[in-house]
């Protein structure tokens, strides 16, 4: 199995100027593919150029610049070109299945944060002892770079990335390794019922509370936007101090809540994971569930929209991101299957609103967001709770009808 882990760089000065040019040659080669790719296709009779094509003009683009690009590794070179290649196809399959398309857009600077390496050893080298202070990765045209390795890397590094975010840098590795011994039975198993009033309510009767960490850093994130809003908007080399400390703030903020956020689903996760042999959870489609209302035009008076919820919804779509489902779902499947565990997604659709004890299944049976009562046999639960343990039977059904 593949394990990525992620460490703080502690670079020097010099190193730190040096990753930031690394990035930026990179981002320029990233848009010069794009702007071949674009020009092709608008003015030599819709030719499509290819990522094997734009491969094989880089032993030229280096001899031509070897000062910005010459002096990077010709490996991460070519991954920057898949990684155009891979926008690229991933908007002809948005077009083929009519999805929202798109197309590949240009890089700033400040938004191209990640160099890869696809080969420890060819352009990088990861050089590290378990537990060892003097831990460093070499990357060609930086040098060795100190590591705050915390963890010990377990397996064969095959990959590594260089990430940039705000002002400190990370290394991202994928190491292959040898699937891990299985946690041991506890006989135990789960429905979960995702929520916003609660991060999520099992079939137990227990509860997670929600952490609200974006609401919690609303009013600060708010007032360091605001400063940053009185500043005029120009490039990054044309920011005064002040400017850039607010930039910096803002960012700091949001970095924050997202290490928040992020390590509250992995402890959510793996508290379910030791305590559970199987665990089922809502198949839901987030992307759906926080799509804006559409608009309602008044048939009597055309260019003039009846009200829609739309404000109300807004607040609704903040709370769903805030909760961060999609990350907590991700990491639960993957520490599942290191620890030998069974994860199953089900439709969520009725899983609110029917009983649990007699089956009887209308929205009627939810009169409040938290209350559940139905109206055949009177039972009555938390609704949440209700949820989670149709989630659990609806699981064990599928688990049932599909043996592994």
């Amino acid at each position: 199995m593949i394990r990525a882990y992620k460490f703080l760089l502690r670079p020097t000065v010099r190193q730190a100027q040096a990753l930031a040019e690394m990035l930026r040659d990179h981002c320029s080669l990233y848009n010069g593919a794009l702007q071949e790719r674009r020009d092709a296709y608008r003015h030599v009779s819709k030719t499509s150029v290819k990522y094997g094509g734009q491969s094989a003009q880089l032993k030229d683009i280096r001899a031509f610049d070897p000062e910005r690009q010459g002096r990077w590794s010709f490996s991460s070179q070519q991954a920057t070109l898949r990684r155009l290649d891979k926008a690229f196809a991933a908007f002809f399959r948005r077009v083929k299945s009519g999805e929202t398309s798109g197309y590949p857009r240009f890089r700033g600077v400040s938004w191209f944060d990640t160099v890869d390496f696809p080969k420890d050893g060819d352009g990088c080298r990861w050089d590290s002892t378990p537990h060892d202070p003097a831990t460093r990765v070499r990357f060609q045209g930086v040098g060795h770079v100190k590591v705050n390795q915390h963890r010990a890397v377990a397996g064969r590094v095959k990959t590594v990335s260089v990430k940039r975010e705000g002002r400190r840098w990370f290394v991202v590795l994928t190491a292959e390794q040898d699937q891990p011994e299985p946690l041991p039975v506890t006989g135990s198993v789960v429905g979960i019922d995702l929520g916003i009033a609660n991060f999520l309510a099992d079939s137990g009767g227990g509860f997670v509370p929600n952490p609200r960490h974006g609401r919690r850093a609303a009013a600060k994130l708010e007032a360091a936007q605001q400063a940053l809003s009185r500043f005029p908007r120009c490039k990054a080399k044309d920011r005064t101090a002040n400017h850039q400390r607010a930039v910096d703030r803002v960012a700091r903020l949001h970095g924050k809540v997202r290490r928040q956020r992020l390590d509250h689903a992995h402890k959510t996760a793996l508290g379910l994971v030791r305590a559970h042999d199987v665990i089922a959870h809502e198949d839901l489609t987030i992307r759906n569930m926080s799509k804006a209302p559409a608009p309602k035009p008044d048939p009597d008076q055309p260019g003039i929209f009846l009200p829609n919820g739309s404000s109300a919804k807004a607040g609704l779509n903040r709370s769903i991101a805030d909760a961060g489902w999609g990350v907590f779902l991700t990491i639960l499947h993957a520490k599942a299957e290191s620890a030998g565990r069974e994860v199953i997604a089900v439709n969520p659709r009725n899983t609110s609103r029917q009983c649990p004890e007699c089956g009887h299944t209308v929205k009627e049976n939810r009169p409040t967001q938290e209350e559940f009562h139905c109206l055949a046999c009177g039972h009555t639960a938390h609704a949440d709770t209700v949820g989670a343990t149709n989630v659990l039977r609806a699981g064990l059904v599928r688990r049932n009808a599909n043996p592994a």
